[in-house]
């Protein structure tokens, strides 16, 4: 064997985990995905656009009366309204991701066998995770973009930062379906999906939705803002009301690490389950 043939098979050694892993057809997993989901799950997709409406016009508008003004945490008197809507936004881009990425992931992967067929052809275990990542950040970008058409025509957008808002949301519905999805390849039963909401719920009601982070204590406080949520609602909420500065930029480096993890994570574990 000459010289140039052991290069061209060291060249070749070295590409085929690279193909196994990506194959660069995300989109047509996506692309499946938003077909199976638009046929059989709309009323799924549209109960989760009105759930934040509804709480923005049951307490926004309805308690933010007898509540009056609030001040966020950089001090910044606002509407009761005005507080919870941004963080109503951030928490409907993360049930949203979350759902996509994971009681849908489930099915695909324990039920449907769904994963096994993909993983035969030439998509690697990285088109799968991005395709059903895009498919979840698809659904997020709905969810946001009809939350800020019914905040901008309820005057909730206090600063044309706002339009940040959007791409700040498609952010964070990228790092909980990343990493949503990782944490579901462990799942094995039903019952342990529960374990999902179990800590969703209490995230959502903590992580400054509804009230200030300063009515904790302060031990409190530190272990909320270690949350995801947390940051995603600070982030969008300084973006609609203009208090823009750059410590926000610790929260878009928070999920952009989130977002790195989930997709090693997800990608290790499909190649784990379905290639090795």
């Amino acid at each position: 064997m000459t010289a140039t043939d052991d290069r061209m098979t060291a060249t070749v050694s070295r590409s085929r985990p690279l193909r196994a892993l990506y194959a660069g057809n995300a989109t047509s997993v996506m692309q499946r995905g938003w077909r199976a989901t638009r046929s059989t799950n709309w009323l799924v997709i549209v109960s989760g656009f009105f759930e934040p409406i509804f709480y923005l016009l049951s307490l926004g508008i309805g308690l933010g009366k007898l509540v009056g003004d609030v001040h966020t945490s950089t001090g910044q008197p606002v509407s009761y309204a005005a507080f919870i809507a941004p963080a109503l936004l951030a928490t409907a881009a993360m049930n949203g991701a979350v759902y996509d990425s994971t009681w849908n992931v489930f099915f695909k992967m324990h039920f449907a066998k769904l994963y096994e067929g993909m993983l035969s052809t030439s998509l690697g275990p990285l088109d799968v995770a991005l395709g059903e990542i895009l498919l979840a950040l698809a659904r997020g970008a709905l969810y946001a973009l009809g939350f800020m058409l019914v905040m901008q025509a309820l005057g909730l957008n206090l600063s044309w930062w706002a339009l940040l808002a959007l791409p700040a949301v498609l952010l964070i519905a990228f790092g909980f379906a990343s990493f949503g999805m990782g944490v579901t390849s462990y799942m094995k039963t039903f019952q342990q999906m529960d374990w999902i909401n179990f800590v969703l719920l209490p995230m959502f009601l903590l992580s400054a939705t509804f009230y200030p982070i300063t009515v904790y204590p302060e031990a409190i406080q530190w272990v909320i803002r270690c949350l995801p949520l947390w940051h995603g609602v600070e982030l969008v909420r300084g973006l609609t009301t203009g208090a823009v500065d750059l410590g926000m930029l610790w929260h878009v480096l928070y999920f952009v690490v989130m977002v790195v993890l989930g997709l090693i994570l997800t990608t290790r574990r499909l190649r784990a389950l379905f290639l090795d």
